[in-house]
């Protein structure tokens, strides 16, 4: 019911990691990727963040000729002053595009699913009615959680009610983006400190402890050994999470770990790219510096799923 916020080149492919819960809270307008940035356990990072995440999905369905043809199509598009090389602007402002449409997508998908009467406004009744209509009715007596489900719907119409700055109960599109991205928007990020708390702090009290820090990514089973990881975010909330070190995580402290929003995630990624490609070290990638990275894709996954022939206008 909660509508949450929610490829590098495709030369680089790896093995799938397991990204910790707290990887996901942070905010980086927008996530570059799903997947943890380490290169030593693969390249998922840097083939989402290049191609964007639902076009590196396509692009793992293609053979390696289908592979080489695409990539061949996105360097061209990439290179805007056609000059035959990727410069760290062009590769900046590309991942950078990449992350705008992927919001745009989000937003139309959702735009025609709730614009109910087509009027080019969503109101929070139409939302309401769309999202918790059918429980609605019944006061979420059909439903085993009913707490939760009420508790979504206060959660949503919270949320709804900040991004709607006019006050009139209607969302423009822009109000929309901002309810369904609130990371995107500073009149937002009270809402996203607010909501992050909620979901970690379990005995109610506002704040975040240790224990409820590593809850929120990692429960232990029966005789399972604490990973190496959740040892090093537990050094993280004491060294650098918990600045006032009182033990606890308030919303100030939270805003500074989950919404580091004066890190560009995107050049980062741009020079980390060009680093890891650029052979001959003049800053710039060629054609072949790129294809030749193809070595790393493992041919077996990416045609698992079998081969997509139809190319998209995006491209």
């Amino acid at each position: 019911m909660q509508l949450l916020i929610l490829g590098t080149l495709a030369l680089f492919f790896g093995v799938t990691v397991a990204v910790p819960a707290q990887e996901k809270r942070v905010h980086h307008k927008p996530d570059l990727s799903d997947h943890v940035h380490d290169d030593a356990h693969g390249y998922h990072y840097d083939h989402e963040a290049f191609l964007g995440k639902e076009e590196a999905k396509t692009f793992d369905q293609l053979s390696p000729e289908e592979s080489k043809e695409r990539l061949g199509k996105i360097v061209d598009r990439i290179d805007t002053d056609k000059d035959g090389f990727i410069s760290h602007a062009e590769l900046h402002h590309w991942i950078k595009h990449r992350q705008s449409r992927y919001i745009e997508e989000n937003v139309d998908k959702h735009w025609k699913e709730y614009d109910q009467n087509k009027d080019g406004k969503i109101g929070w009744i139409e939302y309401k009615n769309t999202t918790y209509g059918y429980y609605m009715d019944a006061e979420f007596d059909d439903v085993d959680d009913k707490a939760s489900y009420k508790a979504m719907l206060t959660r949503d119409e919270r949320r709804f009610k900040s991004a709607d700055r006019d006050g009139d109960g209607v969302a423009t599109r822009e109000e929309f983006t901002a309810f369904l991205h609130p990371e995107e928007f500073d009149h937002m990020r009270d809402i996203v400190i607010q909501e992050t708390i909620e979901d970690i702090d379990k005995n109610g009290d506002g704040k975040i402890d240790l224990r409820e820090y590593i809850g929120d990514m990692f429960t232990p089973g029966n005789g399972e050994n604490e990973p190496d990881w959740v040892t090093t975010e537990k050094k993280h909330f004491s060294e650098f999470r918990d600045m006032n070190k009182d033990g606890f995580l308030d919303a100030s402290e939270v805003s500074h770990w989950i919404l580091p929003g004066e890190v560009d995630h995107a050049d980062n990624e741009a020079q980390h790219l060009i680093h890891e490609t650029d052979k001959d070290n003049d800053g710039r990638l060629s054609i072949s510096e790129i294809m030749d990275k193809m070595d790393f894709i493992k041919v077996s996954t990416i045609t698992d799923f079998g081969t997509l022939t139809e190319d998209h206008d995006e491209l």
